[in-house]
């Protein structure tokens, strides 16, 4: 890795070309929807839930299984960027969030109103990164430590929709 790849998250300007010319980073930035200015992670996890609309019908066994094996794939999906980049977790990269928002929703129905509260508990957690998030945000790099991160923000926000469903009766 070289010392331009160990540098922070936003030390180099993207061009759209370099994104949307490579497959691999065109999906590491999310369809393209990475490339914001502003919020990119919050775009990321917005470019999930057509996603999720695809796949919510189907039974948890078949959903859990395409999670699983994207999330296997985002680990060389965002790796392989990072390096085509030459940035550690490029703020762009947000294949993560997508991953890390159908995690979420694994277990919500599949409404606009569960939609709503998995895209704010996810973003919630992965904005705050509470223990051990951000130490593993903090310390594990490459593809792995992009999705690491994001994958158990998902479980948190997987875990307080499935709380507000069995404890409020929703």
């Amino acid at each position: 890795m070289t010392s331009q790849a160990r540098k922070t998250k936003t030390q180099r300007t993207v061009k759209p070309a370099e994104i949307f010319s490579d497959p691999v980073c065109f999906l590491a930035f999310g369809f393209g929807s990475g490339l914001s200015p502003i919020a990119p992670g919050t775009f990321g996890t917005l470019a999930a839930i057509p996603i999720y609309w695809l796949v919510a019908g189907l039974g948890r066994p078949l959903y859990a299984s395409i999670v699983i094996a994207l999330a296997i794939a985002g680990v060389y999906i965002c790796g392989r960027c990072e390096r085509r980049l030459e940035v550690q977790d490029h703020p762009g990269i947000v294949w993560d969030e997508i991953i890390g928002f159908l995690i979420t929703m694994m277990f919500a129905p599949a409404s606009w109103q569960w939609v709503l509260l998995g895209f704010l508990a996810f973003r919630l957690f992965d904005i705050w990164k509470p223990w051990p998030i951000g130490d593993l945000d903090r310390t594990i790099h490459g593809g792995l430590g992009v999705m690491l991160d994001d994958l158990l923000a998902g479980v948190y926000g997987a875990a307080c929709l499935v709380m507000l469903r069995n404890g409020f009766g929703i």
